[in-house]
Order: structure tokens, then sequence, then C-alpha cells
């Protein structure tokens, strides 16, 4: 099994340190499509999956989810948290045990769902709905410092309910200076750039896991499309995600990274539990 970068103690003590450059953004990829933001003392996290749940739900079935990469965190020691999303319902995005658990350790913490999923968001959590944050597509909303924008996301369609709004979404936030976009789990679709050139886009977080028929889920943008896709939204770099989490569903970022290159486009790949700080953008620390 892969070995995160950073695991346990060792990650929180890197988001420990990292809260010493305070004006920088600090982003960790925690696995699949889960990543914590951390900029001047306030922490975001992006639909962590920080739990074996899918393992074991699949374990006796034919498509069983075994985990390529251990766990970087127990959630439980994630007591810092101010705000997390859920981007669509899926497990490895809205993980009952992984947000139960980061609610139970941060009181205060703000959990933002489609309002879509809010209903669905609320009974496997098991809290009540005022607990939850809802937001659709087209909207905006602020959170403490942050404020964050939903944009549509295909999975593999642009699924909306029964009042026409979306199940699953992206977000942008901006965090002071910074904007960060997490696409959550799409493909491409008609005017899905011109929706994201609205902003000056800092950092792109991107699945790449692409869709194979015989993987009988959902799928997502193939490495090259999430490449084109960032140097078409003018994001000034680009991070990898939703790979070398389960072994039915996964690729390498090599096509990512080679047409990132091709496309002159900035990229930086992670390994679980490792850190990216703004200050790469800028060539200074």
């Amino acid at each position: 099994m892969i070995k995160p970068a950073l695991q346990g103690e060792a990650f929180l003590a890197d988001v420990r340190d990292a809260a010493g450059l305070r004006d920088e953004l600090h982003i960790w990829w925690l696995g699949q499509s889960g990543f914590l933001l951390q900029w001047r003392g306030s922490h975001l996290l992006f639909d962590p999956y920080l739990s074996d749940s899918l393992t074991r739900k699949y374990a006796a079935t034919d498509k069983p989810h075994t985990r390529m990469t251990e766990r970087v965190v127990s959630p439980d020691a994630l007591d810092f948290i101010d705000i997390a999303t859920s981007s669509h319902n899926h497990t490895d995005h809205l993980d009952g045990e992984t947000l139960a658990t980061l609610m139970q350790a941060n009181p205060e913490m703000q959990l933002l769902v489609p309002a879509a999923n809010r209903a669905f968001a609320t009974e496997r959590l098991g809290v009540d709905p005022d607990q939850l944050e809802a937001i659709d597509a087209g909207q905006s909303i602020t959170l403490g410092p942050v404020q964050l924008h939903a944009v549509p996301a295909a999975h593999e369609e642009l699924a909306r309910d029964e009042l026409g709004r979306h199940q699953f979404v992206g977000y942008v936030a901006q965090l002071g200076p910074w904007t960060i976009y997490h696409s959550g789990d799409t493909i491409p679709y008609d005017g899905m750039e011109a929706v994201l050139r609205q902003w000056e886009i800092d950092v792109a977080l991107l699945p790449i896991n692409g869709r194979r028929p015989e993987r009988r889920v959902a799928g997502n943008l193939w490495g090259r499309e999430a490449a084109c896709l960032a140097k078409a939204i003018g994001a000034r770099t680009a991070i990898p995600c939703h790979y070398d989490m389960f072994e039915f569903n996964t690729e390498t970022p090599g096509e990512f990274e080679t047409t990132c290159q091709a496309l002159g486009q900035a990229h930086h790949t992670l390994q679980a539990g490792q850190r990216w700080s703004s200050c790469g953008l800028k060539q200074t620390c």
C-alpha cells in the first residue's frame, strides 16, 4: 500500500508549521478528492474521505473498493476545521464516518452541501437540516473569511432534482487574494470554460481518473482533459486528484503531466499528505 508523504502526527506538525507563513495559501492533498486549505489561520476541507467505509461496504461484492493509499490522518485529529464541503452524494465525497467525526471534533464547523442533496446528507449524517449550509449552482455564500461559489458539475451529466437544482457541483473558493477551483466529480460540458472564466483562478483541483465503462461507475475528466481545462480557464497552476485510492478506479498522472507540459500549463502533482504553498507561484518563500 502507498504510504503518504506525511501521515498522522507528521502531517499535523506540517499544518502547524505552515501557519507561520501567514499570508501564504497552503493546500494539502488528503487522497481521492480531499484537500485541506489553510490561509491566515482558517481551514477549509474540500470533500474529505478519511475512512475505510467504502472498502468495507463493497468487500463481498463484484466491485471491491480495495484501498491503494494509507489514510493521511484520522478525522478526529482535525479539530481545527472551520468549513467543510461535499460536492455530491457519492460516499467518497459525502462520507458519513468522516464528516460525522469532523462535526464532533469541530462543533462550530460549517458544512456546505448542494441544496438538492441536503435531505440526503441530513439522513446520512444523522443531523438536523439546520446544521448544514446549502447552495445551488450559480449561487454564492460567505462562510467566515471564505466566499464560496457553486458551479455545475457533470458526473457524467448535469443532473438536477425535481426542483431543477444541480445534484453535482464544483466550488470556487475565494480566501483573501486567492481563488481556488475544486471541480468535484465532472466531465467536460458545454459552457464549462465560460462559467469558470468569471474568476481569475489561481489553483484548479481536478480529477484525472477518466471514465472506463467496465468500472460501472460514473466517470471524470481524463488527465489530458484536466490539463486542457486548466489551460482554457487560465488557471495559474493545476493539481490532479481522484487517483491512487481504489484499485478499480484509478489512472496515473502521466497523461495529465505530459499534456500540461505540452500546453505550457503550470502544474504540481502531490503525494497524499504533501503540501503545496502559494509561494511556489511567486518563486519565493
